[in-house]
């Protein structure tokens, strides 16, 4: 009988419905490359909630082959052969193994397909976020988004549903290749700079066959712990590019920040501050390697003080130093960046200045 429920036990750990996360990369079946048996397909929909290996699925859902037609539009899949689309109403979940209180990002590539205002609500209870999709960012089509959430479980659901009207087309709706997660370790301030993460190098994963960087929208909540860049959070109407040296060029480090929609893309992060004691804050501004040509103009705001740091962009790399001094007048002071207006590469891709390695520290007046 002893035997008998240890061989249980073993069977309940291995078909369990939670999935063992790793510190980063691709969550199981996270690109959909496995997919329905052909006997859980009617043409692209799947007939069955269970039918795609690790998730479950509600609504109208299909199983879409790259290179596949939609009317005179040909669906392209950004990595591997496979992705999913969500009708009207749909949903996809998976349920994931964390570690209670500890902060996660999630990384996806999503692509409208019929309408531009379709959205995409993402959510790991009791967090949630409503990603609008009007804006296309890169000129493909395909968009990687970040969100983060703090696990309140010792098992994550994560869910991915199209929110649209009863009115619109059932079929309609957003199209969604790779989902990866990443364990985020928020820093802390230091001696040599008040600021947390000032060179963005803690954030979401990047998918290393893609060259779009990944985009961090406008935050819902003004706690920038919750934020896929820790320590900034994006308070503007659209969001910022978070982008990595393997595929830009990055001022210091491995990681930085493209503002790609002019004074509609602002970071801010909030640092404590003394009344009346005297800082000075350094940064990089610079371009990402990617073609963005021409005259950018980047904002800095911080207590009473402002500061515009021109750079003219040959689109091949490279930065220049900006500096703000301020005096504080409230123990909490809001640090602020800002791109003057909006840059357009030639594939019409929207794109803009690169900041980095931002630091703050207290001087004497």
């Amino acid at each position: 009988m002893r035997r008998l429920y240890i061989l249980l036990a073993l069977f309940c750990v291995l078909c369990h419905v939670a999935l063992s996360f790793n510190d980063a990369g691709l969550i199981a079946n996270g690109n959909f490359e496995k997919g329905p048996k052909a006997s859980d397909l009617k043409g692209t929909v799947v007939t069955k909630a269970n039918a795609i290996p690790e998730w479950e699925i509600s609504g109208l859902v299909e199983y879409i082959k790259s290179g596949q037609k939609q009317g005179d539009m040909l669906l392209v899949v950004p990595e591997g052969a496979y992705a999913v689309r969500l009708g009207n109403g749909a949903s996809i979940k998976q349920r994931m193994k964390v570690t209670k209180g500890m902060y996660y990002s999630i990384t996806f590539v999503v692509a409208r397909t019929c309408a531009q205002n379709e959205r995409l609500n993402v959510s790991v209870s009791p967090d949630w976020v409503v990603l609008p999709m009007q804006t296309l960012y890169s000129s493909d089509g395909w968009d990687a988004y970040a969100w983060s959430f703090q696990a309140d479980y010792d098992v994550a659901e994560l869910v991915l549903h199209n929110p649209r009207g009863e009115e619109e087309d059932e079929a309609c709706g957003p199209l969604i290749d790779s989902i990866a997660m990443r364990a985020l370790y928020p820093p802390r301030p230091t001696k040599i700079n008040i600021l947390k993460n000032g060179g963005f190098e803690e954030g979401p994963y990047i998918f290393p066959n893609t060259s779009w960087g990944v985009l961090i929208p406008p935050s819902i909540t003004d706690l920038s712990d919750h934020s896929p860049m820790p320590g900034w959070i994006v308070e503007s109407l659209k969001a910022v590019k978070y982008i990595d040296s393997q595929h830009f060029k990055v001022p210091q480090g491995n990681k930085a920040v493209e503002l790609v929609a002019g004074k509609e893309s602002a970071i801010a992060q909030v640092a404590r501050t003394v009344v009346g004691r005297t800082y000075v804050l350094t940064f990089d501004v610079g371009d990402a390697g990617d073609s963005c040509v021409g005259s950018m103009v980047v904002e800095v705001y911080a207590a009473k003080e402002n500061t515009k740091v021109s750079y003219e962009s040959k689109g091949i790399g490279g930065f220049k130093v900006g500096f703000l001094k301020f005096k504080a007048i409230s123990t909490r002071t809001r640090i602020v960046f800002l791109s003057s207006f909006y840059a357009m590469k030639s594939d019409a891709s929207l794109c803009g200045p690169v900041i980095d390695d931002v630091r703050l520290i207290s001087v004497r007046s």
